[in-house]
């Protein structure tokens, strides 16, 4: 009995270390997405800037496409910034979400920033997020030309990330078209 005493705390001991070091191998920026392999949900978006069009699931039809969501106040966002300027100078079409920020201050931090969206749709309520299983800021969902959710990055997009994982998944959705 006083046997059992010493081993029920090391063996609990021993699958709490196992568990801590299961949870320090697993990379979270590789969560999985529900909506891999579905269509985007419907939705309507009013447009970050007066006077310009909002983005809409429908404009995601025709060729592969990144959807970005991004935020005025998001940090990470502003590091990925350049990379999504630079994709846009190479022609890769990319639609933007404004999460959970007010209109106008998305449409000053593309002012500020440079715009690398073809659309820019504003989710103020984050609504569309939560339908997208939006976590955080930034992420962005590759897209392929029926509107079928292919790919979902979580994070800042760098362009090793871009030339490694996202460009060959786009290069093959544009082979599939």
């Amino acid at each position: 009995m006083k046997r059992l005493l010493y081993i029920v705390p090391v063996a609990l001991f021993g699958v709490v270390i196992a568990a801590f070091i299961v949870g320090l191998n697993h990379d979270p920026s590789k969560l999985p997405s529900m909506l891999i392999g579905k269509p985007l949900p419907a939705f309507d978006l009013p447009a970050v800037r007066a006077g310009d069009v909002g983005m809409k699931s429908a404009d995601f039809r025709g060729t592969p496409m990144l959807l970005n969501v991004y935020a005025s106040w998001c940090v990470s966002c502003r590091l990925e910034h350049p990379t999504l300027l630079q994709l846009k100078a190479e022609g890769v079409p990319i639609q933007g979400l404004d999460w959970k920020d007010n209109a106008a201050d998305g449409a000053q931090y593309l002012a500020k920033n440079g715009d690398p969206y073809q659309l820019t749709g504003n989710d103020k309520s984050g609504r569309t997020g939560i339908d997208l299983g939006v976590t955080g800021v930034p992420e962005t969902f590759v897209v392929d030309g029926h509107g079928i959710v292919r790919y979902k990055f979580i994070g800042p997009i760098a362009p090793e990330d871009w030339t490694n994982t996202i460009k060959p998944i786009m290069d093959r959705l544009k082979g599939q078209s």
